[in-house]
């Protein structure tokens, strides 16, 4: 193990990152435990009119089973985490692939030719299905234990195996050429080969934007267009008035798999689509979709589609900037027990101990998600009826048991959506200031 001063300085942060960012994490789980146990058996008075006692109290123990699956997830996560880089499985399962191939003679540099490329992709790919492997059980037991406990799971095992080898293939067909060609890049394009894979990143985003809806997303889902014509008349009503072009309106068979609904827009420019889930279209009435509606259109007039998209852009060429400084530190492969340096290993390592630095932004993101949500919703109170997205959005919390008792800091910290009560109140002002509903929770509820 090298012990210079660079090399134990990457190790201490990652390690001091890693166990700060672990505890904070179950210390606000903790929060937001007690703060649902201590609320379970009664309705917040806002909500008294629309949610049953025995819907919130399913809310608080799916919340409840949720949170205390993840926390044991967490713990062996951050364990593998370890292993891997401190730990030095990484380094280990490198020099085994290095012996096998035949690669390890007088190889001191990054640059490691076609065999080395060769050897990069099965050092990546090895540690990929390690990992898979690992997170399998926890996957399988959030399906078909947790989801299905709270009847929301739907999937068969048929159809779980079928869409893990859907996933892996495309994994392999896609994420397979794109690391080849950014280990490549980091061996024969110079210092800044950094900034050519960023210019490459950002068109293989754009390419997989427009991509996605036409034929990935359909190996997956079946998509057909909405046959209700009173309410296709209502959004394109909606859409005219908020001068919006869209290739179509869609509805997806969500219900194959769960049960809870969502909605979307996929696509770009003049080939975006609006997509809703078969199961919330069976829940809200054709008002509440047009706020629903309205209130994603307002993240597009809002421009705040296009702002994620710059600051993602921003993060992505930061990253790469910092990842071209740290492949040209031997101290970095030494400190976490790889050997030789090498693309394929500087990749892994940066994959692994990142997250844990990028972790204490999450609050910063969560703020920012929040205030565009606010701002959505004030869009649909103008465009629609800020009455019938509060209705919508109290179906959707009781539907998708949400809990409506979360804890202030782990809201803050998390939550990318307001919680129930503020967004409600939100709503209402938003309804009075333009003369409409007194109080949108009040009145029966029709599903």
């Amino acid at each position: 193990m090298n012990t210079s001063p660079l090399a134990n300085f990457f190790v201490g942060a990652f390690t001091v990152a890693l166990i700060l960012g672990t505890g904070l994490r179950m210390w606000l789980s903790g929060r937001q435990l007690a703060a649902v146990r201590a609320h379970r058996d009664r309705v917040p008075a806002p909500f008294a009119d629309r949610v049953s006692l025995a819907d919130h109290q399913k809310a608080a123990d799916y919340t409840i089973a949720s949170i205390n699956f993840g926390r044991r997830s967490l713990i062996i996560d951050v364990l593998v985490t370890l292993a891997l880089t401190v730990g030095g499985v990484i380094g280990v399962i490198d020099r085994m692939w290095r012996h096998s191939m035949g690669a390890a003679n007088g190889l001191g540099t990054t640059s490691l030719g076609t065999a080395g490329l060769l050897t990069g992709a099965l050092v990546i790919l090895s540690v990929v299905i390690l990992t898979g492997v690992i997170d399998l059980p926890f996957s399988l037991w959030r399906t078909f234990r947790i989801e299905a406990r709270f009847g929301f799971n739907r999937m068969t095992p048929a159809l779980f195996a079928a869409d893990l080898a859907k996933s892996c293939l495309l994994g392999l067909l896609i994420g397979g050429p794109v690391v080849l060609a950014a280990m490549a890049l980091m061996d024969r394009a110079g210092p800044y080969w950094w900034l050519y894979a960023w210019v490459g990143w950002m068109a293989l985003m754009l390419l997989m934007t427009w991509a996605w809806p036409a034929f990935i997303a359909p190996w997956f889902n079946k998509f057909t267009p909405l046959g209700d014509a009173e309410l296709k008349q209502r959004i394109e009503a909606l859409l005219q008035r908020c001068g919006f072009q869209s290739e179509g309106v869609f509805v997806v068979d969500g219900s194959r798999r769960s049960a809870h609904g969502n909605a979307y827009f996929t696509g770009m420019g003049r080939h975006k689509r609006i997509v809703f889930f078969d199961t919330l279209l069976s829940r809200l009435s054709h008002s509440e979709v047009e706020a629903v509606l309205a209130h994603e259109l307002g993240h597009f007039k809002l421009k705040h589609v296009r702002k994620r998209l710059v600051v993602t852009m921003a993060g992505s060429l930061g990253a790469l900037a910092l990842l071209g400084w740290l492949t040209a530190q031997a101290q970095f492969y030494s400190a976490f027990g790889v050997q030789i340096p090498s693309s394929h290993a500087a990749l892994l390592l940066f994959m692994f101990v990142m997250p844990a630095f990028g972790f204490f932004a999450t609050p910063l993101g969560s703020l920012w998600s929040r205030r565009h949500e606010f701002e959505a919703d004030a869009f649909a109170a103008q465009h629609s009826s800020a009455g019938d997205l509060a209705v919508a959005l109290v179906k959707l919390y009781r539907d998708n048991a949400t809990t409506l008792t979360p804890d202030p800091l782990y809201c803050a910290f998390y939550y990318s959506h307001p919680p129930a009560t503020e967004r409600i109140e939100h709503l209402r002002r938003n309804e009075v200031e333009i003369n409409r509903l007194p109080n949108p929770l009040n009145g029966p509820v029709s599903v």
